[in-house]
């Protein structure tokens, strides 16, 4: 189970694009993202100019994006870069016969949405980020 465990980490760990979006998985660090060369480089600006400047190389994207505050700065440098993320959530779901059992749900939710909710309430859906997506025209705007 131990290899499941990682390769399901690293499944997290990429960098996507179509013709208005960007996609990057959020299990990697900051300092992944501004050593990897794949990774657009006016997104590694972004992450080196606004984003580090309050957190740590070693945080995940998605420790960054789970604790994010209202007040930080970084969310106006999320915001402008029209940033959305792809979370896993648990949800009740009928099944048949009527029986219920919890299930993971993913969806996609403006960044504003995450922050707006509490950490009880991140915790009580076993709430986890997956990917942030960001505009392309957000982000020649930083």
């Amino acid at each position: 189970m131990g290899m499941d465990s990682k390769t399901v980490y690293e499944d997290y760990k990429y960098f996507m694009q179509d013709v208005s979006r960007i996609y990057i998985g959020c299990k990697y660090t900051l300092g992944e993202i501004l050593d990897n060369q794949e990774i657009l480089y006016k997104f590694r600006k972004v992450v080196a100019d606004s984003i580090l400047q309050r957190a740590d190389r070693e945080d995940s994207l998605e420790t960054v994006l789970y604790y994010l505050e209202p007040d930080n700065f970084s969310l106006q440098v999320f915001r402008q870069m029209g940033g959305r993320v792809r979370i896993s959530v648990l949800e009740d779901k009928r099944r048949l016969f009527g029986k219920k059992e919890r299930v993971y749900v993913t969806k996609v939710i403006p960044v504003d949405a995450l922050v707006r909710m509490s950490k009880e309430e991140k915790e009580k859906a076993g709430l986890f980020i997956q990917e942030l997506q960001v505009s392309k025209l957000g982000l020649a705007t930083c």
